[in-house]
């Protein structure tokens, strides 16, 4: 699991930071890194410390990075799916306890579906983010506030 979920976005983001740092340095500077992370990240789960673990981490790379490349105008933004549709929660939609219990206390009253981050990514990918860097946004239909 922290192959992938940790090291990498690590590797990814330092060979896209290099990069971006190489076009600033040739005077185009700028760029944005958007992550995938887990509102496991910023709440508990039963049997899921690992998955946590590794999108908590996530969240302070995309600090740090921010911090310290904001001087070459490169951002790095997180974004944090709650309960949404997809291949891995797929057992979980059929489950009808969880859909009570979990899905049931989403203030929107439904899953997430893959489409509901796309404006989200196209804002933090653009340049009306261009002064947006080092955040988590969460996007769970009001999951982790209720």
């Amino acid at each position: 699991m922290t192959k992938v979920n940790l090291d990498a976005v690590f590797w990814t983001f330092r060979d896209a930071c290099a990069h971006m740092k190489e076009r600033a340095a040739a005077g185009d500077p700028g760029g944005s890194l958007v992550v995938t992370s887990s509102t496991s990240a910023i709440h508990g789960a039963p049997r899921n410390q690992a998955y946590a673990a590794t999108k908590t981490g996530v969240l302070g790379m995309v600090r740090g990075i921010a911090v310290e490349h904001a001087k070459f105008g490169i951002r790095a933004n997180a974004i944090l799916p709650g309960w949404i549709r997809s291949n891995m929660t797929a057992r979980l939609q059929t489950w009808d306890t969880f859909n009570e219990k979990a899905i049931g206390r989403v203030p929107m009253g439904r899953w997430g579906n893959p489409d509901d981050f796309a404006g989200i990514a196209v804002y933090l990918a653009s340049d009306a983010s261009r002064f947006h860097t080092g955040d988590a946004i969460v996007i769970d239909g009001g999951y982790t506030i209720f």
